[in-house]
């Protein structure tokens, strides 16, 4: 990833560049150690990769300011990433983060 990597949708809190990510992901594996992302579909040229998947995980951990619920996900989200000199320079994406939410009952 380029240290000045654009991302256009970042999570709640994400911070900017590689630094960001490392940390968002951190959080999402100490909140969900089981966590699985199956790719669904993926497309690729020779800047770009897209792709949807299926993300899952059993809630274990603190995540976004909550305790862990014990409870399970699965939710569907779609990213597209360019690339540039073999590094990852931007990043657009969606997740169902409020379907996320509500199946771990975290929001109504």
């Amino acid at each position: 990833m380029a240290e000045d990597a654009v991302d256009n949708d970042p999570a709640p809190g994400q911070g900017p560049g590689p630094a960001g990510y490392k940390a968002f992901f951190g959080e999402m594996i100490a909140a969900f150690p089981d966590l699985h992302i199956a790719v669904e579909r993926l497309v690729a040229n020779d800047t770009d990769v897209a792709f949807a998947y299926t993300l899952t995980g059993t809630h274990q951990g603190p995540l976004m300011g909550h305790a862990a619920s014990g409870k399970t996900m699965s939710v569907r989200g779609m990213q597209i990433s360019r690339f540039q000199n073999g590094k990852l320079v931007e990043r657009w994406g969606s997740s169902d983060q409020q379907g996320m939410l509500e199946q771990l009952g975290l929001a109504p």
